[in-house]
Order: structure tokens, then sequence, then C-alpha cells
């Protein structure tokens, strides 16, 4: 008997909604996740797949993250892009809310789109609208929110092309991105966290739910925004993109 899907929180819930449909559309045999964080979208991404691979960088998290997917038939890795098997094969690459912890988010995208095969697609989400930087993005190790323009243009710098950009999470996540910016302005990051690299190492592990009560509860809660962010795929203050590597 399959285990259930771990839970996730009201912003990533929204979010997963696009993702799915994105996957769904290029359909990939074989994925890779860079970042996988605790495995809430990949225990979701390795039964949509064949084949399933994740790289985590932060200890803690890829302990979570290879104790829920490896269940469901992924695997996941402890490091970095770099240590990703079989560069270059990938039907869809993935990061989910990692490039903006990037310093260098150019030299990234220029890395991470030759670990996808030629023809295939690289697919992330990041959040948007340059202006809302605020407490919440200091507090997790955020360098940057993105425009879809600018998100478009890092793309096509790495070369990559049919480039398709959406926003989500409206209207709610601009409530969601109020209460975490009024919680981050009440919490100092610990001692051992003084660089946004350091507290990037545990943003993932931050306001994650755990129980699965509470996730059930926040799946249904979410529904109604689910269906109001699809009709306004211009709006909000988050933005996924999909690409494709030139055959």
């Amino acid at each position: 008997m399959s285990q259930p899907d771990p839970p996730l929180a009201p912003r990533a819930a929204l979010r997963w909604a696009v993702v799915r449909s994105a996957v769904a559309r290029v359909r990939p045999a074989s994925i890779l996740e860079l970042g996988c964080g605790q495995g809430g979208f990949g225990v979701r991404l390795a039964r949509l797949a064949g084949g399933y691979t994740a790289v985590e960088p932060d200890e803690s998290s890829w302990q979570v993250a290879h104790d829920r997917i490896t269940p469901a038939g992924g695997t996941v890795i402890h490091g970095d892009h770099h240590k990703a098997p079989d560069p270059g094969r990938y039907d869809l690459v993935c990061a989910f809310e990692v490039l903006e912890h990037l310093a260098d988010d150019e030299a990234a995208l220029a890395e991470w789109l030759p670990l996808v095969r030629p023809g295939g697609h690289l697919l992330l989400s990041v959040p948007a609208d340059p202006h809302r930087f605020g407490p919440w993005d200091d507090l997790v190790g955020h360098y940057r929110r993105y425009s879809g323009e600018q998100m478009t243009g890092r793309l096509a710098a790495a070369g990559a092309v049919d480039i398709t950009i959406r926003h989500y999470a409206w209207p709610l996540g601009y409530a969601l991105d109020a209460v975490r910016d009024r919680l981050a302005k009440g919490r100092r990051p610990a001692e051992d966290a003084s660089t946004a690299e350091e507290r990037t190492a545990g943003s993932g592990r931050v306001l994650q739910p755990r129980e699965r009560l509470t996730g059930a509860a926040i799946k249904v809660g979410i529904l109604p925004f689910t269906l109001l962010q699809s009709l306004s795929p211009r709006k909000g203050p988050g933005l996924v993109a999909l690409a494709r590597r030139s055959a």
C-alpha cells in the first residue's frame, strides 16, 4: 500500500497545481529535481514519471526527502546539481524556489540547462515581483525576486527556447506573503546563519506542515483559490517558467 503524499503548505499547494499541469503537458519519462527540500513535490513527481532523481544539499532535508521519496520509487542524492548522474539525459529538469537563493543565477542556469536532454524541458518556480522583496525574503536567504521579463531574459541567455511564464497564487498569495513578512519581522536568523547561503540551508524546513490532518485541511481550503489563480495567469506573487533545450 503506497504512502500518502506529504502535506504541502498553502503556497506550495497552489504552486503544485501549476507544476502538475506543466508536467502533464510535457509527459516526461525521466525527471531530475534540483534542491528537492524535504520531498513534498518529489514524492508526487516520482509517481508521475518512471524515473525520478533528486539532489538536495541540506543534510537534514535530504534525509527527510530520502525517507519519503525512496518508497515511491525515486532516488535522492545528498549534494548539488554537480552530483546528478547522467547529465544531459533527463526529459525534465526542475528547480522549485531554488534560483532566488543563488548569488549567480545566470551561471546556475547555464549549468542547469545542459542537464536536460536536447529537446527536453526545464521547469522552474521563483517568487515574483522585485518590488515585493521583504523581510521574509531576507530571512530565508533570497537574493532577489523576478519579473516575468527578467526570468525570460535569463532563460534565453542560458540558451533556452520556447519559454512560457505564468504567475500563480492570486489572490491568496498576497495575504500569505504579508503574514510571512510579519512573522519574519519578529524573528532573527540563527547565529550560525549570518549569510544568505547559511539562511538558505534551512529555508526548506521553515513553516512546513507535518501532520496529515493539517495537510488535508490545507488541500481543501485552497481549492477555490486554485480555481481563481487558473483564471488569472498574469497575476500573483509567484512565477512558474517552462522552457525547452534546443534540439
